[in-house]
């Protein structure tokens, strides 16, 4: 039952960027979040990777699979936005 539960949560948790990737996109800029802070938060998952994706324990891989995938989106989203409010003005 505590492995099931843990799986579940192991599988939501990363949909909780979708709030930051949605309000990013409407209002076409993320100038309010850190370039470093993404990069850095990124580049831990993408270090953590490699020994997720050999373990056998399933949480652990599903975790870390899901949180690289969601965080790659959210890095990808933050960069393209970063400059929004400036292309916005100059138009």
């Amino acid at each position: 039952m505590l492995n099931d539960i843990s799986f579940i949560a192991a599988v939501i948790l990363p949909f909780w960027n979708l709030p930051l990737i949605y309000r990013v996109i409407k209002r076409r800029s993320s100038r309010d979040i850190s370039i470093f802070w993404a990069v850095g938060v990124w580049a831990c998952l993408l270090i953590i990777a490699p020994s997720s994706f050999v373990s056998e324990d399933i949480l652990w891989r599903v975790f870390s699979i899901m949180n690289f995938i969601s965080f790659t989106l959210v890095l990808v989203i933050v960069l393209i936005y970063r400059k929004g409010r400036e292309y916005a003005e100059g138009s």
